[in-house]
């Protein structure tokens, strides 16, 4: 079976998106996947200045999450909508990846996160296009989870919707 790596899109503490990722892992896990997760808020504080460009490879606490991303198979995003797009944070991680082997002839999964009525579908949007530009192939379901707030009580999604195409997600990531 494929590696697939969680990756949550933000640095934010407690997050819902890291809430989200840890039901994924569990839908994976039901279907016989283990999933590692890699939460943001585990990234070098001064990675954007000690791990890329010039300094690419040399950060050994980044090399890590270079290594886990360079050896997986198959990647699951788990993306929060921050000022009409994705996190700033999550470009700089992407940007600090070996390029393009991080990415190319991969498989991707995309989940958007809101608290306004979009779900992320900029977010996910600009994300696509990003990855299209490096090579690795999205998956076209992206559930994308709208007014969250509503719709998870911090446990479980209560959206039956929502939780039917995150379930119909993880059959197709581990499909494709």
């Amino acid at each position: 079976m494929n590696k697939i790596t969680i990756i949550c899109g933000t640095n934010r503490v407690d997050s819902v998106s890291y809430q989200i990722s840890v039901i994924y892992q569990q839908l994976l896990a039901k279907a016989g996947c283990n999933a590692e997760i890699i939460d943001l808020t585990d990234l070098p504080n001064d990675f954007a200045f000690t791990a890329l460009y010039e300094n690419s490879g040399k950060n050994e606490e980044f090399n890590r999450f270079r290594k886990l991303m360079a050896d997986s198979d198959k990647f699951v995003f788990v993306v929060p909508e921050y000022n009409g797009s994705f996190p700033g944070v999550l470009k700089t991680f992407i940007d600090g990846l070996e390029y393009p082997g991080s990415f190319k002839n991969k498989k991707s999964a995309l989940v958007g996160i809101s608290s306004g009525i979009q779900g992320a579908g900029l977010a996910l949007s600009h994300l696509t296009d990003i990855f299209h530009y490096c090579g690795m192939e999205v998956l076209s379901l992206k559930p994308k989870l709208s007014h969250i707030e509503k719709n998870f009580d911090g446990q479980q999604i209560t959206n039956k919707l929502y939780q039917l195409l995150i379930e119909e997600q993880v059959d197709k990531i581990l499909a494709f």
